[in-house]
């Protein structure tokens, strides 16, 4: 699909956007890649991204497929609105084990209020091969910017 941003600025708000939060940077989480509605998110293995047997854990998964997500819908947000996550589900299909992680999202409907992406999450080993290891789906709700959790600002 292509899609054509509301906000003409959207690559660098939206990379500004991610640069801002503190979980991905935590996790040492990278945007690779970023068009209109679709973005990629890499993520390197560490001992402490993994669970008891060495596969990345669920949760980074999980949230790598939510983020790359959140910023394919973002990426089409008009510049006075952001997102939030409304609903997601996700799917595990492998264990995932390799050098990385690549989430790519894409926007698959966006509306003036909700915003439906997929992702798909790839465990990529030293040689660059890849195994589709998690399949998401998630609904992203467009939020003035005035708002902040209950008090209007």
């Amino acid at each position: 699909m292509i899609f054509t941003p509301r906000d003409p600025g959207f690559e660098q708000r939206t990379r500004e956007s991610f640069l801002g939060q503190g979980f991905m940077h935590t996790l040492g989480a990278e945007m690779s890649k970023l068009t209109p509605g679709h973005c990629e998110l890499e993520i390197g293995f560490t001992d402490a991204l993994a669970q008891q047997h060495g596969f990345f854990h669920g949760g980074v998964i999980a949230s790598l497929a939510d983020v790359s997500g959140g910023y394919a819908a973002f990426s089409l947000l008009p510049a006075d609105r952001t997102n939030v996550t409304v609903e997601f589900k996700l799917n595990l299909l492998l264990p995932a084990q390799g050098a990385k992680l690549i989430a790519t999202a894409t926007v698959l409907r966006c509306g003036r209020t909700l915003t439906v992406c997929r992702s798909d999450v790839f465990a990529v080993a030293g040689d660059d091969s890849q195994a589709f290891c998690a399949t998401a789906l998630a609904t992203y709700m467009a939020v003035d910017l005035r708002y902040q959790g209950s008090e209007v600002k």
